[in-house]
């Protein structure tokens, strides 16, 4: 499996600048997370309008991978962002929707009654990216990947993944997986290189797996600098904005801010379309 970054017209993908994919797959390089959608470890109902009021801006803005996970707002997550989808103009299979599985369901039958929770949730009949959210000390990986493996045979799940795997997780994962692991989940921004250190972004690179950046702003409390303002200016643009434009100029790398805000959701969106310069992502990166 290779990925390439593809022309892609349609109105409710991205263009080639913000995709990422081969001829049957195609990732924004922006998607949208989901993280305090709905809650945050525990479902908050007095959030949920504000929580329907982004996902409708996102939908809007025209995003169309949203990442969830049954561990956000303990399901509340999933169940807003199915209630935004099914009250918007915009079709199913135009989505890219991405959830995963929590690191305390790795067990068979779990995994199996998670999926068809998730999907409950979500009201769909499947998932085109699910994902092991974190490793579990003591896990049988194997019996996980058995699990992740029918769902996929079965046609709940069309992509399988990771989230928080080191590279040897990582490969034991593309051992045990029938298809290809398409992504690996993990922290990565201007300040966070933990995996570029552990060669998890290298063997991504040349390993044909996406690295899906979460955290890319530092959860808005993004280090702001002379060169990444002064960079901002050139582009008129904002700090934030540059932040996401230099994750997603690294090969193979796409992230999934969140936001709350609809002046926040629509410019994140249209960082995918900064070009920075080399210099300029030099300057970034030794900054």
């Amino acid at each position: 499996m290779k990925f390439d970054s593809i022309p892609n017209p349609s109105i409710n993908l991205t263009s080639s600048r913000r995709s990422f994919g081969r001829a049957s797959l195609t990732l924004p390089k922006i998607g949208f997370g989901t993280w305090k959608i709905g809650g945050g470890s525990f479902a908050d109902p007095k959030t949920d309008p504000v929580s329907l009021a982004a996902l409708h801006s996102a939908l809007e803005t025209g995003y169309t991978h949203f990442d969830t996970a049954e561990m956000y707002a303990n399901g509340h997550a999933e169940e807003l962002l199915g209630k935004a989808i099914r009250s918007s103009q915009v079709k199913r299979e135009a989505l890219f929707i991405t959830s995963k599985v929590t690191p305390s369901h790795l067990q068979y039958d779990q995994v199996l009654q998670s999926c068809e929770n998730s999907l409950r949730r979500l009201q769909m009949e499947y998932l085109d990216l699910y994902l092991i959210h974190w490793p579990s000390a003591g896990m049988k990986l194997e019996d996980t990947f058995r699990a992740l493996n029918k769902l996929v045979r079965d046609g709940k799940v069309k992509h399988l993944g990771v989230s928080n795997f080191n590279l040897k997780l990582l490969k034991q994962s593309q051992e045990l997986s029938e298809t290809p692991i398409i992504t690996n989940q993990v922290s990565y921004s201007l300040s966070d290189r933990s995996n570029i250190k552990n060669g998890v972004l290298e063997y991504c690179q040349n390993n044909d797996i996406i690295l899906t950046a979460y955290s890319p702003l530092d959860e808005g409390r993004l280090d702001s600098n002379k060169t990444l303002e002064a960079i901002a200016r050139a582009h008129a643009a904002t700090t934030y904005q540059i932040a996401l434009a230099w994750v997603i100029s690294q090969p193979r790398v796409i992230t999934i801010p969140r936001s709350g805000n609809p002046k926040h959701i629509k410019e994140n969106f249209e960082a995918a379309e900064i070009e920075l310069t080399q210099n300029e992502i030099e300057q970034l990166t030794n900054g």
